[in-house]
């Protein structure tokens, strides 16, 4: 399976995820530049990673949202290829219409940096077909902007269309998200944004691989 990694000015996790999808996969990803307006046919998984795109300014990933890459993405995304956003990836796959809801300022005001616990709340999904239903993992987050918010209607949606598929569990929501949610896929199940970074934990330089499934189900290898 090839992969892809959008880089755009202000992100600092793109070493991180290049490196995770090279272990995992076997095979370096192809960078994209913010500038690219089409993403080659022959690219089965891309990946939004993490940071500050532009800055945050105006709001998390509001202008990342609107770069020509983000609508060649878009268009490949509606033909059934995987998309992965993490953290900030999450917030522009929000921004650009992909994924529902919005994220918010953290309900304590203050960037969090420390390790949390997630259930997995659906283990159907071609990105946590590695998990077991409710299983309960351990990943980092960091961020300042990750409380997910959405309107009644579209809450009940996704919660009843089994699109959220991680939890913060046990007293770990780091931010205030409603119902706990730290991550959710499209109606289709072919994009996936969370806010915490399992990138950084695939292996035991980590202190753990609870993360390493997840990558391993997206790109259909052995975990």
């Amino acid at each position: 399976m090839k992969t892809a990694v959008v880089l755009l000015p202000g992100l600092n996790r793109d070493r991180d995820m290049i490196a995770a999808l090279t272990k995992i996969s076997g095979t370096p990803p192809v960078t994209i530049w913010q500038t690219e307006t089409e993403i080659a046919d022959d690219i089965d998984l891309v990946v939004v990673p993490g940071g500050f795109s532009y800055g945050d300014y105006l709001r998390c990933g509001a202008i990342a949202a609107r770069m020509p890459v983000l609508r060649a993405l878009k268009e490949k995304a509606e033909r059934g290829t995987r998309v992965i956003g993490v953290c900030n990836g999450f917030q522009i796959l929000v921004e650009a219409g992909l994924l529902p809801g919005a994220l918010m300022r953290n309900a304590s005001l203050k960037f969090v940096c420390r390790e949390v616990k997630l259930e997995v709340a659906n283990a159907s999904t071609s990105f946590t077909s590695g998990y077991t239903q409710g299983q309960i993992i351990r990943c980092p987050v960091a961020h300042h902007d990750g409380n997910y918010v959405a309107d009644e209607t579209t809450l009940k949606s996704i919660e009843d269309k089994g699109q959220v598929v991680f939890r913060y569990a046990e007293g770990t929501n780091p931010n205030g998200s409603m119902n706990d949610i730290a991550g959710i896929v499209n109606e289709a199940g072919n994009v996936l944004g969370m806010m915490p970074h399992p990138e950084n934990l695939i292996e035991a330089a980590h202190g753990g691989d609870d993360g390493r499934a997840l990558f391993a189900a997206a790109l259909e290898v052995a975990a």
